[in-house]
């Protein structure tokens, strides 16, 4: 009875557990500030409990960046090109991806992009 218990806790917190670790592969979904789509791959690098680097791979474009979770909660700032870009993601429970808005310097309104891990 104790080892069914065990594996029903443990079935219970694995999407948790997961939110908690963003390190690894994921497959990008995404609107440009424009409505346009896109795709692409980005990976998930751990550098502490609570700090990551990203690098996205979309098209021709490679961005690379630091992050940070905080609960469910990802926060990302990347340098493409000459500017900077900030995007923020929650993770979605319900779906099994980060569901995120980004933005840009020196332009007006959000993105959207959505990090599906890679399994």
């Amino acid at each position: 009875m104790r080892k069914l218990f065990l594996a029903l806790a443990f079935i219970a917190l694995a999407p948790a557990a997961f939110a908690q670790n963003v390190v690894g592969r994921y497959e990008v979904r995404g609107t440009n500030l424009d409505g346009s789509r896109y795709g692409g791959r980005a990976t998930v690098t751990g550098v502490s409990d609570t700090t990551c680097t990203i690098v996205w791979q979309t098209g021709d474009s490679t961005s690379r960046g630091i992050c940070m979770r905080q609960g469910n909660v990802l926060a990302a700032s990347y340098k493409l090109g000459d500017s900077i870009g900030l995007a923020i993601y929650r993770w979605r429970d319900d779906n099994g991806y980060w569901d995120g808005t980004w933005t840009i310097t020196g332009q007006q309104g959000t993105g959207t992009e959505r990090l599906v891990p890679l399994r």
